[in-house]
């Protein structure tokens, strides 16, 4: 059996969704996701998807390019993953290296990627000459074991929207998104600056449901959001939530995704997911009460390129 490695198709995306699931169940994206995510790629960015391929069957994935929002130059990706009932033929090796050598070709200085913390997932990074960093949690929650808290009453001078009251507008979505990320813990922070790309990429993704966003506006001004990303099924993901500088320290986020959650269930959502760094107390709390429970562990590692 030979296992080879090439350009991503638009007819994988099946295959793709299939084994990225198998290897991190916890992530939500589907078929239309993946292809966007290629087509809408920022230039800067030099986006490919890799697929390894065992006898004509699609055995492990991988995401490369560029981190081009951040401030410093040169810093690329590869997040590869196989498909766990195909593991030791070499798929991971041969994704790795040929992602790699496209990175070194594009300008990359270093590359970053995420690995399941498990002894095999972490010695197979390490032998590569990847060093540890950062880690970070997936969380999941039951939306239909009924623990979701109550809805929170709405403090006075405060309205609570969704992403659907913005559509002619989206502009301040943006500006608050941009603040929040520009915090996030990351080894590879970014600066959204790009309007036009942002309005691509998070706007206009087939995962994000504007009618499940929740938005926290405090005098005019979004000060709070929880972003809900969906495969349109029965999986929902908070893809981001976050409060401006201005308006921490009042319980707006949590009041924005208490919100979103309640939305997802009433529309039939039976499983919510989130993200968090393991530094990030404060959110860690948050989803802490409304009952998410750890599913699964990452740890961020680098490998400097010569």
């Amino acid at each position: 059996m030979t296992v080879i490695v090439r350009d991503f198709l638009p007819s994988d995306a099946e295959a793709w969704v299939r084994v990225r699931r198998a290897a991190l169940p916890c992530m939500v994206t589907t078929p239309e996701q993946v292809r966007r995510d290629l087509a809408d790629a920022h230039p800067d960015k030099r986006f490919r998807l890799l697929v390894a391929e065992e006898d004509g069957e699609v055995i492990g994935t991988a995401q490369v390019g560029i981190a081009y929002e951040t401030p410093e130059p040169g810093q690329g990706f590869c997040n590869p993953y196989t498909h766990p009932d195909k593991v030791g033929r070499g798929a991971g090796s041969l994704l790795v290296r040929t992602a790699e050598e496209y990175l070194a070709g594009v300008g990359a200085v270093a590359v970053h990627t995420w690995v399941l913390d498990g002894p095999a997932h972490r010695a197979f990074a390490e032998r590569r000459g990847y060093v540890a960093s950062r880690t970070a949690h997936f969380l999941h929650l039951d939306l239909t074991k009924g623990t979701l808290p109550p809805l929170q009453e709405v403090p006075a001078g405060v309205e609570l929207l969704t992403a659907a009251d913005f559509e002619g507008d989206p502009r301040p979505l943006f500006e608050a998104d941009a603040e929040t990320t520009s915090d996030e813990p990351s080894d590879t922070p970014s600066e959204l600056a790009d309007y036009e790309d942002w309005l691509r990429t998070t706007w206009g993704r087939p995962g994000f449901d504007h009618g499940l966003t929740s938005v926290v506006v405090v005098e005019g001004h979004v000060a709070a959001f929880s972003v809900a990303e969906t495969d349109g099924l029965t999986r929902y993901s908070s893809g981001m939530t976050g409060t401006r500088r201005a308006f921490r320290g009042r319980g707006l986020a949590k009041l924005a995704k208490n919100d979103s959650l309640h939305r997802a269930r009433a529309a039939g959502y039976t499983d919510a997911y989130t993200g968090n760094d393991a530094g990030n107390g404060p959110m860690l709390a948050i989803n802490h009460w409304f009952g998410y429970t750890i599913c699964a562990t990452e740890v961020r590692h680098v490998h400097r390129l010569a």
